[in-house]
């Protein structure tokens, strides 16, 4: 089990990302991947109030939505982080803005309380006095639990971390960066680096680079056989494609699949605690979960790094 930075809370090595419910995911079939994700022992599901406002006829808030009602009879079950700052309707950091948006999520999530808040993209017109401040009082008042980061720089990360140390508001638990074996330049060093030092818990989103890891993309007419190809289009190539191989021959030398070992591998890289991963429908859960007790041997993880290390990640 991973830790939930230094609050002693254990969390399951795999986190349940939700981005396609509401969304390509509907409610009945979010609920049994929900359900399956609890019954297998899952602790975190990660969620955002801007998901899925880029879909055609949604407007945000519809995978908080679609947990919220799963929530109402299982509230006990399971954790929830959620984030704020890219609602259409709640945008940036703001005091206010953080306060609303809060209320908001709680209302769709069906619950009096959210246990992993996210910052969720750094807002420069805020100053971060105020967007730290915002945080503790939600936390002052009971309504979030734990505070986290996601997609801050180094340099504002720390800075975050040193108002807290000084004027003593909640301190971040959790930070959630972009990182793969296809996209490691965001988290690697710097933040890393911080990460360890400072005991926050590191949940990567993209850990599957939109389905690329799971080796499904290997051709231009795979692409386009998806919503999401477009999205890992960009990783087709030579140096790609080698690592699809690399992954391909782990895989089936220890009988799992291809995307257990891509989310084995970023678990076993420092400061990792968890890799974020979404299963649109049921039958995707269970190799997610297979991760969770894939242990990769110092070769199979090497060979893998160094692949990674020629795509230029």
């Amino acid at each position: 089990m991973a830790k939930l930075g230094r609050t002693g809370i254990e969390i399951h090595p795999l986190v349940l990302g939700t981005n396609t419910f509401g969304w390509t995911t509907g409610e009945a079939e979010a609920h049994r991947v929900l359900d399956a994700f609890a019954d297998a022992g899952g602790t975190l599901v990660d969620t955002a109030d801007a998901y899925s406002a880029w879909a055609p006829g949604n407007s945000g808030g519809e995978s908080e939505t679609v947990i919220g009602s799963w929530l109402a009879r299982n509230r006990d079950r399971l954790l929830i982080a959620t984030k704020v700052s890219q609602h259409p309707e709640y945008k940036g950091l703001s005091a206010a803005n953080v306060k609303a948006a809060a209320e908001a999520s709680l209302k769709r999530l069906r619950t009096d309380a959210i246990d992993v808040y996210y910052a969720h993209f750094d807002d420069a017109e805020t100053p971060l006095e105020e967007t730290v401040a915002a945080f503790d009082a939600l936390v002052t008042d009971g309504k979030v639990k734990h505070v986290a980061v996601s997609n801050y720089s180094p340099e504002r990360l720390r800075e975050w971390l040193d108002i807290t140390e000084r004027t003593g508001a909640a301190r971040p638990v959790a930070l959630q960066p972009k990182y793969s074996l296809v996209s490691r330049a965001t988290f690697e060093p710097g933040l890393r680096d911080i990460a360890v030092a400072e005991d926050l818990s590191v949940f990567p989103y993209h850990a599957l680079a939109s389905g690329f890891l799971t080796g499904k993309y290997r051709t231009e007419a795979d692409l386009e056989r998806s919503v999401r190809g477009g999205s890992a289009g960009k990783n087709l190539n030579p140096a790609g494609l080698a690592i699809i191989e690399r992954l391909d021959e782990i895989a089936q030398d220890r009988g799992t699949a291809i995307a257990s070992v891509a989310l084995a591998w970023a678990r076993s890289r420092p400061g990792i605690a968890a890799p974020i991963a979404g299963a649109r429908e049921l039958d995707q859960l269970a190799p997610l979960l297979a991760s969770a007790e894939l242990e990769l041997t110092q070769e199979e993880a090497e060979s893998l790094t160094a692949l990674s290390d020629a795509f230029g990640a």
